[in-house]
């Protein structure tokens, strides 16, 4: 059969597979199919069983993705120093946080606080009766709902957690009939996505009987239709601010053409443009999202679920803007990120995950608290080197210089064309082309 008609087949039952048949139908779909099925298996784990708690992470496994792991040394936040794990593919975001903390160990340190750590869901409902009625039993309402997931947040009170509140939000301007019930949750040290859900879905059940069975509604009020019983990712009150600051004086060594107040003055407003230009809003805020989301990977946390709340909160005055600032005053510069984090150091992937877990105890066995305040420090770290590097030298400077062994991996250079290459390149230019001649003129020699 050509391998056009393989690609156009249906494949009923993957999942039920064995591994083994599914690597070999992947492969036969390649031009090089025992090539193909080598690769993948060469990344598999040599030891059976890790390598089973690794495809149980997901579905349809076949191999593994290997991302490097790496560490960024001496940030230093609210007077500890912590070596943090960094699980990123660009080797300039590790440099650039590990340059920019090295700067502020020596300054200051950064310091952070965690605002709040209020998480949201929802149960969404239609519902035909009267909203003044609905509020007169709205708090027999919510000893209902409590009552009926003692069962779920037992363990979570034990641990300082919980519900902690519930809003009516009638929304039934914006669509016919519909409300939400906002619930506020507290989830200790876990990230808590399954806990708020299984909390959700069961107030759904409770909410439904509730209707169906309070004689103070009409039977046509009796009537509940649940749409959906979800989590937001958008929390804005779970906050975390980290803050570096220092007398101008001492940022006169950042650059050699501008002195530390005019460096300061510089820096500010390069921030203040990120704060209406939203083509320049994006990559500023990108900047800082390279090292918190390598700090989730590295610990197991939803890096996906903390950007969209990030993006959101950047977009919470109805304009997409920086979620960092700067205050000069007094001869002093002061740069601030205030970002919304949900964070866990418990439960998930972090126990799951043999290196999440190793991450957890390098950085010392930290509080979800703790966490936000490390990661929200080390995008703040990405975000100074890089706007550090637009206002001075430009960013390809750095940044080419760590992609180098990239481009010399591209043209399969030698161990020794790499050794005269890095030193070539210490005093020139690096770019695609540039190391193309150099190599080039190298074998040629």
């Amino acid at each position: 059969m050509p391998r056009r008609r393989k690609r156009d087949l249906i494949i009923k039952g993957f999942s039920k597979l064995l591994k083994e048949d599914k690597v070999r139908i992947v492969s036969e779909l390649m031009d090089k199919q025992v090539e193909s099925m080598d690769l993948m298996k060469s990344f598999w784990h040599e030891d059976y069983k890790m390598q089973k708690i690794f495809d149980e992470f997901s579905e349809n496994t076949i191999s593994n993705f290997y991302i490097p792991y790496g560490v960024a040394p001496n940030v230093v936040v609210n007077g500890v120093n912590h070596l943090v794990p960094l699980v990123i593919e660009e080797s300039s975001v590790v440099a650039a946080a590990s340059s920019s903390a090295r700067f502020w160990s020596e300054h200051g340190g950064f310091r952070a606080e965690v605002v709040d750590v209020v998480k949201i869901g929802q149960v969404h409902f239609l519902w035909k009766g009267d909203k003044q009625k609905l509020l007169s039993v709205f708090d027999e309402l919510k000893s209902v709902l409590r009552e009926g997931t003692k069962h779920i947040t037992a363990n979570m009170e034990k641990r300082g957690g919980g519900i902690l509140d519930f809003e009516l939000v009638d929304l039934t301007n914006q669509l016919d009939n519909y409300y939400q019930i906002k619930v506020s949750f507290d989830t200790a040290d876990s990230m808590g996505a399954n806990f708020i859900n299984s909390c959700l879905e069961e107030f759904a059940i409770e909410l439904k009987s509730f209707f169906k069975n309070n004689d103070a509604f009409c039977d046509k009020e009796k009537e509940c239709t649940i749409i959906m019983s979800i989590l937001s990712n958008y929390t804005p009150d779970c906050l975390v601010r980290v803050w570096v600051e220092c007398s101008f004086k001492e940022l006169d060594s950042l650059d050699s053409e501008l002195t530390g107040e005019q460096f300061a003055q510089k820096f500010e407003t390069a921030v203040k443009i990120a704060e209406f230009d939203i083509h320049r809003a994006t990559t500023h805020n990108k900047g800082i999202f390279n090292g918190i989301d390598a700090v989730a990977l590295a610990t197991g946390n939803d890096f996906r679920a903390i950007e969209a709340a990030g993006h959101t909160y950047a977009a919470r005055n109805g304009g997409y803007k920086s979620l960092s600032s700067v205050e000069n005053k007094d001869g002093r510069f002061k740069f601030i990120l205030e970002v919304p984090l949900a964070m866990g150091t418990v439960g998930g992937l972090t126990n799951l995950h043999p290196l999440a877990k190793h991450s957890i105890e390098m950085l010392g066995s930290p509080s979800a608290k703790e966490l936000m305040q490390i990661s929200a420090a080390v995008g703040l770290a990405n975000n100074f080197s890089a706007v550090r590097s637009l206002v001075t030298k430009g960013i390809q400077i750095g940044h080419m210089k760590m992609h180098l062994m990239n481009i010399l991996n591209h043209f399969e250079a030698t161990e020794e064309e790499k050794k005269k290459a890095v030193e070539y390149f210490v005093g020139n230019k690096v770019s695609f082309a540039n190391v193309s001649e150099f190599i080039s003129k190298l074998r040629k020699s």
